[in-house]
C-alpha cells in the first residue's frame, strides 16, 4: 500500500509542477498583453501632447462641445503646444448664461469624444483659455471620468 501511495504522491507532484509552469506562462502572457494595451492607450495621448493637435483642431473642438458656440469662428493661438491654447470667438452667439466669465465648457474632437475644455476669461464669452487632455482635468475644467467620453452633439448649459 505504501508503494501505491508513493506513486500517487509522485503523480500529484508532477501535475502540480505542470500546472504551476502553465500559470507562470499565462502570467507572462497577461503581462505582455497588459503592457501592449497600456502602450495602445498611452501612445495616442503622447502623440496628442507632442503637438499632433493643430490650432484648427482646437478651434473646431469649441463649438463641437458647446451648443451656443455653434456657428461662431473660434481663433486660437498656442500657449503650450498640445496642452493649452488662448482662443477668441468671432461671430454672434446667444448663451443661456448672462455672465460667462469663469464658465467652463468641454471641447469635443472630430471623433465626438471629449478631448479637453475651456474657461471663459470675459463676461461676454469672447475670450477663452483652453486645455487639452489631462491639462483640462488638472485645471478642473472637466472631470477625469469625462475625458474621452462620447459626446454625439454639443452640450447645452
Amino acid at each position: 500500500m505504501t508503494d501505491r501511495l508513493i506513486l500517487i504522491g509522485d503523480e500529484l507532484e508532477r501535475a502540480a509542477r505542470k500546472d504551476l509552469a502553465a500559470m507562470r506562462r499565462s502570467t507572462r502572457r497577461r503581462r505582455v498583453l497588459g503592457g501592449a494595451a497600456a502602450i495602445a492607450i498611452l501612445v495616442p495621448g503622447a502623440a496628442l501632447a507632442a503637438g499632433l493637435l493643430s490650432t484648427g483642431d482646437v478651434e473646431r473642438s469649441l463649438p463641437a462641445g458647446t451648443r451656443f458656440l455653434v456657428g461662431t469662428t473660434p481663433r486660437c493661438e498656442v500657449v503650450e503646444e498640445g496642452v493649452s491654447y488662448h482662443c477668441t470667438i468671432e461671430g454672434e452667439f446667444q448663451s443661456e448664461i448672462a455672465d460667462l466669465k469663469g464658465t467652463l465648457e468641454p471641447t469635443v474632437d472630430a471623433t465626438k469624444h471629449v478631448n479637453g475644455g475651456c474657461r471663459s476669461l470675459r463676461s461676454d464669452g469672447t475670450e477663452w483659455n483652453c486645455y487639452i487632455g489631462r491639462a483640462a482635468v488638472d485645471q478642473k475644467i472637466i472631470g477625469a471620468g469625462f475625458l474621452g467620453e462620447y459626446a454625439p452633439s454639443p452640450g447645452v448649459g
